[in-house]
């Protein structure tokens, strides 16, 4: 039986759902209608083929997934993964903090942000941009009606525009959800490649 895994980790483990997920070859016309849209189209995982049992509410999901991490302009990329993984923190969210932090790694091509940030989690201390930036992420995941114009006036004084900071609460926010939902429909485990023989 796999372990699963309650530290955080840069290594993604495997999810590993508690509901069925829905088989390709088996599909509806509709479900494979709305699993054409994967979040950053990769390959279809088995959390969005658990989605896919909701259709509706799968067609609404991925373009919206994709629209907030991966539009052009606004807040970089690899600070939208700062943002998600200051909320997977916050939610103890081992597999999405992995899979973002893992991102941020490839986009920045340096382990050094992640690193701190797993080694000290909420009380991280990082350089001054990135600071602001994870603060208001961690503020928004814990009580998004906690943030306070002082907050706002943070992310001015980094440098962030109003663009780059309505790119940060929407990349906080979706993963203030997804974490949940996660932790509701699987687990994160260790890989069976990486458990003790």
């Amino acid at each position: 039986m796999s372990k699963v895994i309650h530290k955080f980790t840069k290594t993604v483990p495997e999810w590993r759902p508690r509901v069925t997920p829905v088989r390709l070859d088996e599909a509806t016309g509709d479900q494979l209608d709305a699993l054409k849209v994967t979040p950053s189209n990769t390959k279809v995982s088995d959390y969005v083929l658990v989605l896919a049992h909701d259709v509706e509410t799968l067609k609404v999901r991925s373009p919206l997934f994709n629209a907030i991490m991966y539009d052009r302009g606004g807040l970089s990329r690899a600070e939208r993964e700062v943002g998600a993984v200051a909320a997977s923190i916050i939610n103890k969210c081992v597999y999405c903090a992995a899979v973002h932090a893992s991102r941020h790694i490839q986009l920045e091509k340096s382990d050094e942000l992640m690193d701190v940030i797993f080694a000290a989690g909420e009380f991280a201390r990082l350089d001054p941009r990135n600071q602001a930036i994870f603060n208001f992420a961690l503020r928004l995941a814990k009580s998004p009606s906690d943030a306070t114009e002082a907050d706002m006036n943070m992310l001015r004084d980094a440098g962030l525009s109003d663009e780059e900071i309505i790119d940060l609460i929407l990349s906080s926010a979706l993963f203030g959800w997804a974490n949940r939902l996660m932790h509701v429909l699987g687990d994160p485990v260790q890989r069976e490649k990486e458990a003790p023989s």
